[in-house]
């Protein structure tokens, strides 16, 4: 994975782990990987998965049980919810960049049933 200038490597790193959790890489109630073991898949410091799955905790997408790891919550709800959230956020982006190009609401409809 190649990660961008344009914001800290954490956030990126927490944004990819949020979308495992979503698409469902990571299920509802499974341990998720060691930070350790996150760091070698990502090449990225031990210190930067630790911020990142902070960044989850933080979103209620995961919690942490002494001495067994980090596990992704059990509550679909709390699931479905960020990803109704993240749906919103991606789409209002969309519309934005859509918008700077000149292009209309009915325009961008069009794109989109173009492009299903």
């Amino acid at each position: 994975m190649k990660f961008s200038n344009e914001m800290p490597i954490y956030l990126q790193l927490s944004k990819v782990l949020a979308l495992n959790i979503v698409n469902g890489k990571y299920k509802a109630g499974e341990k998720i990987p060691s930070v350790r073991d996150l760091a070698n898949i990502y090449k990225v410091n031990p210190n930067t998965v630790q911020k990142a799955l902070s960044e989850l905790e933080n979103l209620n997408l995961i919690y942490t049980e002494r001495t067994n790891g980090k596990f992704v919550v059990k509550d679909y709800k709390v699931i479905k919810n960020y990803t109704i959230r993240l749906a919103n956020e991606m789409t209002l982006s969309y519309l934005e960049n859509m918008k700077e190009l000149g292009i209309e609401k009915k325009e961008t409809l069009k794109f989109i049933e173009r492009n299903e």
